[in-house]
C-alpha cells in the first residue's frame, strides 16, 4: 500500500470540520428535542393572544442559553422579554453577536393546517408547526453551534433573542440605547432568513424597506339609499376602488412616482421556479416589468393587504360613506421610507376620485439593508457555507420582505459585519399555515454556525462594512 501524499492528507481545517460534523450529528437529536419542546409553546406576540406565552418562551430560551454556560439576563424596555446572553472573547478574539427572535406570527384557522400548529410533527423530512422554522430554529441553531464548541467557542458570543420582531420590533431601539453596550460585537448574524433552496445556502445582503398606509375616501356624510341616489352620487367603497386601481400601471408595475428603482443580481430563477416556490397557477400572468428577482428585491410593490368594506351577507343595498384600505408598500433597499411615504400619501390625495375627501395615515415604516458583503468575516461564512453543504458554494441573494431590525443594527454597530442568514427555504411557508422546517437543512445550518465561529477566530476584526 502507498502512503498519501501530501495532497491526500486532510489539512486542519477538513479535519476541523470533520469534528465538528460529527459532534453536530451526535448533538442534532437533542437539538430537535429542545426546537420541539420550545416551538410547543405558542409564544405569539401580538396584543391580542396570550402574552405569558412569550413570557415561557423568553425564560425557556434563558435557560437554553444558561445550560450552555452564558451569562444571561432578560429584558424589557416597554415592550416583551428580550433574552441577552453573554460568553466573554479569549484573549485578543473578536466578539460576535448572534441574534434570533422567541415569539411568532399567529396561527390563523387551524383548518388552514394539515397538522397541530403547536406540536411539531414530522411529514418525509420536514418538521410542521408555527415558529419551528420562524424563528425558534434560529434559537436552536445559536445553541447547537455553543454545544458543537462545548460552551467554549473560540471567540466571545453574545446572544440576542428578541420577543416581538413579528409586531414590528418597537422597543428594539431602546434596548439598543439602553443595553448597547453589552451587544458590542465584531460581527453579527442575525438568524431570520432563507437560504436559496433545499442544498444551496445563501447569505441575504439585501432587504427591502417598507411602507404601511391606511388611505380613508370619505364620499358623503351618512349612508344613502343606493336606489333614490345611485347614478349621480358616488359612495365610498367605489371611490375607493378606481383610487386603488391608479397605484398600478397597465402591466402591474408600481404607478407613484420617484420611487427608486434598480436590477438585482442574475441568479437562475425561472418563470417555472416563481409558480413552483408562489403556488401561482398556471394562466394567472405575473405583473411588473423587469427581470423576476428585480421585482421580487429591489423594485418597489404595492400591495391591498386590507379593506374595511361591509360583509356581503349582511350588505345592505346603501351607498357606502367611506372606504378605508390599508396598503403594504415595499421598497428599493436603499429607498428613504419617509421620502416615499410622501410620494405614496401625495399620489393617492391628487387622485381623488369624483372630489372625494382622501386622508391617509402613516401606519409604520422600515428601512431596507444593503451590505457590501466583502472582507473577511464574509470570507469566513462563506468558507464554512460551502463545508457545511459539502462543497456547494453559496449564493448571495436580496429578499423582498422587509426586516427593518437589520437597519437598526447597522446604525448601532457601523463598525461590525452583518451577516443575515437563517434556516428557512421557498418551501418553509413561514408566516402561512403549513409553516415547516427541513430537517437536513437545519442540520447544515447548525453546523454551518459552528464553523463560522472556528473561522471568526482568525478572520479580524474589519472584515466587513454595511451600508
Amino acid at each position: 500500500m502507498t502512503s498519501p501524499t501530501d495532497d491526500d492528507r486532510p489539512t486542519t481545517t477538513q479535519q476541523r470540520t470533520g469534528e465538528l460534523a460529527a459532534r453536530m450529528a451526535e448533538l442534532m437529536p437533542g437539538v430537535r428535542s429542545d426546537l420541539e419542546a420550545l416551538t410547543r409553546i405558542p409564544s405569539v406576540s401580538l396584543d391580542s393572544f396570550d402574552q405569558r406565552h412569550v413570557e415561557d418562551s423568553a425564560a425557556a430560551t434563558a435557560d437554553l442559553l444558561r445550560a450552555e454556560g452564558l451569562e444571561v439576563r432578560v429584558v424589557r424596555e416597554g415592550g416583551r422579554p428580550a433574552v441577552i446572553g453573554h460568553l466573554p472573547a479569549p484573549q485578543g478574539a473578536p466578539t460576535v453577536l448572534l441574534y434570533a427572535h422567541h415569539d411568532v406570527q399567529p396561527p390563523g384557522d387551524d383548518a388552514d393546517w394539515d397538522t397541530p400548529v403547536f406540536l411539531p410533527t414530522q411529514v418525509g423530512d420536514r418538521l410542521y408547526a408555527r415558529g419551528v422554522a420562524d424563528d425558534k430554529a434560529g434559537i436552536m441553531a445559536h445553541v447547537a453551534a455553543l454545544r458543537a464548541h462545548a460552551g467554549r467557542p473560540p471567540v466571545g458570543v453574545t446572544v440576542f433573542v428578541e420577543g416581538e420582531e413579528e409586531v414590528g420590533s418597537d422597543s428594539l431601539p431602546r434596548i439598543l440605547e439602553a443595553h448597547g453596550a453589552d451587544l458590542e460585537c465584531d460581527a453579527i448574524v442575525l438568524a431570520d432568513s432563507h437560504n436559496w433552496k433545499v442544498g444551496v445556502p445563501a447569505l441575504t445582503t439585501t432587504l427591502r424597506g417598507m411602507v404601511r398606509v391606511v388611505v380613508e375616501v370619505r364620499a358623503l356624510e351618512h349612508g344613502l339609499h343606493s336606489g333614490l341616489y345611485g347614478g349621480v352620487v358616488p359612495d365610498g367603497l367605489t371611490a375607493l376602488c378606481r383610487l386603488l386601481a391608479t397605484l398600478h400601471t397597465e402591466n402591474g408595475d408600481v404607478a407613484v412616482p420617484g420611487l427608486r428603482t434598480s436590477e438585482a443580481a442574475d441568479l437562475d430563477f425561472s418563470e417555472d421556479d416563481l409558480r413552483a416556490d408562489a403556488g401561482l397557477p398556471e394562466g394567472v400572468r405575473t405583473i411588473g416589468t423587469g427581470s423576476l428577482l428585480s421585482r421580487m428585491w429591489t423594485r418597489p410593490s404595492m400591495t391591498v393587504i386590507g379593506i374595511d368594506a361591509p360583509a356581503v351577507d349582511a350588505a345592505a343595498n346603501l351607498l357606502t360613506p367611506v372606504g378605508r384600505a390599508k396598503l403594504s408598500m415595499r421598497l428599493h433597499p436603499e429607498e428613504d421610507p419617509a421620502r416615499a411615504a410622501e410620494a405614496l400619501t401625495r399620489h393617492l390625495q391628487e387622485h381623488a376620485p369624483w372630489g372625494c375627501q382622501v386622508d391617509v395615515t402613516v401606519v409604520d415604516d422600515g428601512r431596507g439593508f444593503a451590505a457590501d458583503a466583502q472582507g473577511p468575516v464574509y470570507d469566513a461564512a462563506r468558507a464554512a457555507f460551502r463545508d457545511a453543504w459539502d462543497g456547494v458554494d453559496p449564493v448571495d441573494i436580496g429578499v423582498g420582505g422587509s426586516i427593518p431590525f437589520v437597519a437598526a443594527f447597522a446604525e448601532r454597530f457601523p463598525d461590525a459585519a452583518i451577516l443575515v442568514t437563517g434556516v428557512e427555504d421557498p418551501d418553509t411557508r413561514a408566516h402561512a399555515a403549513n409553516e415547516s422546517l427541513h430537517l437536513g437543512e437545519f442540520e447544515r445550518v447548525c453546523l454551518a454556525e459552528a464553523l463560522l465561529l472556528d473561522r471568526l477566530a482568525g478572520a479580524g476584526h474589519d472584515g466587513g462594512h454595511d451600508e
